[in-house]
């Protein structure tokens, strides 16, 4: 192996801030920055990748492979070395590059020779802009400090690309479109709502101008001090006094402190100083590892701890830095634009001033999310590069109804937009007046409305909507939410106010639902080929019984001296109803015995969501008290397609007469053995899914607490003796869905949807 002089990231940035005070064009700044890392790392060939606008890596720099293959040579992410250091974003060391299973031969470039490769991902924001390369002929293993140096550069080439003339260059050849151009995305809705306003990017990025640190004690001392002060500022949000932020908000918050503590956190960014870096780079540094992290993660739950950390690094970058927040000097109408955003940041702002809320990352459980939902702000998330999107002051649509975003609309879509907030205007004041009315039919049958929750600061909306009662508790946002597993005090803590607060009403609480996309931030991630039917939900409690028995003592305390409802997620067969409900019983031996006075009535039932469980409806009524339809996993496991799948995701209709006709025999055998039957889940508070299901033989139906409102004047609408014969004659056609004939329907009967 050939040994090379040692190169540190110090004397590197040295030569490189010449070219970066340079007068030179973008091109030429690529040239020179590849010859001084060369040079500097006696490297036989330096390399460096743009990623552009169609998401292809292009060779844009280069000594040492052919100047002709400049420009004309492009790699997919994930394809090849340099595709594969893009996709993980994280560096790739080989000794003998060719043998790599990834390897791939670009004969225009003339690359053949070389056998050893270090590559970095030029990151940032967490994402990669492209990838940094140094080869040489020999076998050579780059040491450490080859690494730190190359990272260093890719940390310099990171902020040059996001300068207006690399930009440039990236859409000229990507095809982008220009910046000032009319643009609408798709999200998701985190929280319900509409709004127009002005964009206001949270926290524009700090720029890191210092990286290479001069005296290594001073920076750490900077660091802690940093880390001290933004301490305090948190402790200072959570000490102020706001009654929207009770229960859940504020204890999402408290997780967020406990972040701020992360040993494991702290001790990176120490190292990361202690190798010559600023405390500002450090925290950029750790910041872009994250991220990067963040996005590579597949379970949802585990990128929002990410999210949270990445939130608190921006912080931390603004205290070192004495950068302004962007909560100052702010518009009377703004729509936050943020890439992530943590449940702090958005308590920063002046929420009289926030329309809307439009996120990169998030999910409807984020920590950020539920203070949304909890302070009314209408959210969108799953929009890539939206900061890289818009520009501040730009107008800007969120459609949180539709998950739509529409950024510098044209007159005639800003025209559509202010009709449709006119008409939900209209809509939102007969809602208002329709509240204290009856949700029943014209010809006098009455539909029983019920309300999904699964948070304290849900409650609220029970009687503002005038609900019947919760049809659908999901206790596992609970545990979701905290940094470690609820005690026993807790569980029944939040049960009991559950109850207390929606009394005279009923609750009915589902055990925890977890497993597939419902992953504890505290617990073990299984290695699942197809999580959503794999361990997940009642096998998990039936495997572990004792947390089964935890939370049915929770409920059975809580409940003392009131009525309680208990469900079970995901029963596939009766024999698993007939085990979980041999560990109920256990439970109220254990209550008894111990003298804890009893609920006043226990009823115990089951979700059918798993198609087996249809076949054995004769076995199964006698021994539950009720049946719940979830809709969300039932349509999957019909149609073998999986919801998280976007390819596949909308390819069905719920209303086909496939899933029209199971819910009709569910609802028939209901009715035979006198069992109550609810359907809950997101269709149930579509008011055409919703007419379709009470057009089957449904009479109560559970659901967000916005779609009450709606579903009621629909309901309101219907001629039930009409109605069931029309939907009967369309579960015998083979059609893809019968909602055309539905709305058809609908529309020439008067009925509100």
């Amino acid at each position: 192996m050939n040994a090379a002089a040692p190169t540190t990231p110090r004397v590197l940035l040295r030569t490189l801030r010449e070219v970066l005070a340079a007068q030179m064009g973008a091109q030429a700044r690529l040239d020179r920055v590849s010859q001084l890392v060369a040079q500097s790392m006696v490297a036989e060939v330096c390399s460096i990748y743009v990623l552009r606008t169609d998401n292809l890596l292009e060779l844009s720099a280069t000594i040492g492979l052919n100047a002709n293959a400049v420009h004309n040579t492009v790699l997919a992410v994930g394809e090849g070395l340099v595709g594969t250091v893009a996709r993980n974003a994280s560096p790739l060391n080989l000794v003998d590059a060719p043998s790599h299973p990834s390897f791939a031969y670009r004969p225009e470039t003339g690359e053949d020779p070389f056998k050893s490769f270090l590559g970095v991902p030029i990151l940032r924001g967490g994402r990669p802009r492209g990838v940094i390369v140094v080869q040489n002929q020999t076998m050579r293993q780059y040491g450490e400090e080859d690494m730190e140096a190359l990272e260093t550069v890719a940390m310099v080439l990171a902020e040059m690309l996001a300068a207006t003339e690399f930009m440039e260059m990236r859409a000229a050849h990507g095809g982008g479109q220009r910046p000032d151009l009319p643009a609408s995305f798709s999200g998701d809705i985190l929280a319900p709502g509409a709004a127009l306003g002005v964009a206001v990017l949270h926290e524009p990025r700090v720029r890191v101008s210092k990286l290479i640190a001069e005296n290594i004690d001073k920076e750490i001392a900077r660091l802690d001090e940093a880390v001290d002060t933004m301490r305090e500022a948190i402790d200072a949000i959570i000490r102020v006094e706001d009654p929207s932020l009770a229960g859940a908000p504020l204890d999402v918050l408290e997780t967020y402190r406990m972040f701020a503590h992360d040993k494991g956190w702290l001790r990176r960014l120490r190292e990361a100083v202690e190798s010559g870096l600023t405390a500002e780079a450090a925290v950029e540094r750790v910041q872009n590892e994250t991220r990067a992290k963040m996005l590579r993660q597949r379970d949802r739950y585990l990128r929002e701890r990410y999210s949270d950390l990445d939130d608190l690094a921006n912080r931390l970058l603004r205290h070192l830095t004495g950068a302004a927040s962007a909560t100052s000097k702010l518009p009377n109408n703004m729509v936050l634009i943020a890439r992530h955003m943590g449940p702090a940041d958005l308590l920063d702002y002046d929420r009289s001033r926030i329309v809307a809320l439009v996120l990169e990352t998030g999910t409807a459980s984020s920590h950020v999310a539920i203070v949304a939902r909890a302070l009314d702000i209408p959210t969108v998330a799953g929009i890539d590069d939206i900061e890289d999107q818009v520009e501040p002051g730009d107008v800007i649509i969120v459609d949180a109804e539709q998950g739509e975003v529409h950024i510098r609309p044209q007159a005639d879509i800003t025209r559509a937009f202010s009709a449709k907030m006119e008409l939900s205007s209209e809509r939102r004041a007969r809602f208002a007046a329709a509240r204290n009315l009856p949700p029943e039919t014209a010809d006098g049958t009455r539909i029983s409305l019920m309300m999904n929750a699964g948070l304290l600061f849900d409650l609220p909306h029970l009687e503002e909507t005038a609900a019947d009662g919760i049809g659908l508790f999901r206790t596992e946002l609970q545990f979701m939410v905290a940094q470690q597993f609820p005690r026993l005090g807790a569980q029944a803590t939040l049960y009991k106010q559950v109850l207390d607060t929606a009394a005279p009403r009923t609750v009915t609480f589902r055990t925890l639902d977890l497993g597939g996309d419902k992953i504890l931030p505290y617990g073990q991630v299984a290695d699942e080929e197809n999580p959503a039917m794999g361990w997940r939900a009642l096998r998990i409690a039936l495997d572990r019984p004792a947390l089964l028995r935890y939370q049915i003592r929770a409920m059975l305390l809580a409940a003392a001296g009131t009525d309680l409802r208990i469900m079970f997620p995901m029963v596939a067969e009766v024999e698993e109803f007939r085990q979980a409900r041999d560990l109920v019983d256990r439970q109220i031996e254990w209550h008894l015995r111990h003298g804890h006075e009893m609920p006043r009535s226990l009823s115990v039932g089951c979700m059918l969501e798993v198609p087996s469980l249809a076949w054995q409806l004769d076995a199964l009524m006698p021994l539950v008290d009720f049946l719940s339809v979830g809709t969300n996993d039932l349509v999957q496991f019909l149609f073998a397609a999986d919801r998280m799948n976007p390819r596949v995701a909308d390819r069905y209709d719920f209303l086909s007469p496939a899933v029209l006709s199971f819910l009709s025999q569910i609802a028939e055998k209901a009715n035979i053995h006198g069992v109550p039957l609810t359907v809950c889940g997101e269709a149930a508070g579509r008011p055409l899914e919703a007419l379709a299901m009470i057009g089957v033989g449904v009479r109560t139906l559970s659901m967000p607490a916005a779609s009450i409102a709606p579903v009621k004047l629909m309901v309101r609408g219907l001629h039930l003796g009409e109605l069931e014969p029309f939907v009967g004659q369309l579960l015998e056609g083979g059609e893809h869905s019968v909602r055309p004939a539905l709305q058809d329907y609908a529309e020439k009967s008067g009925i509100l949807l």
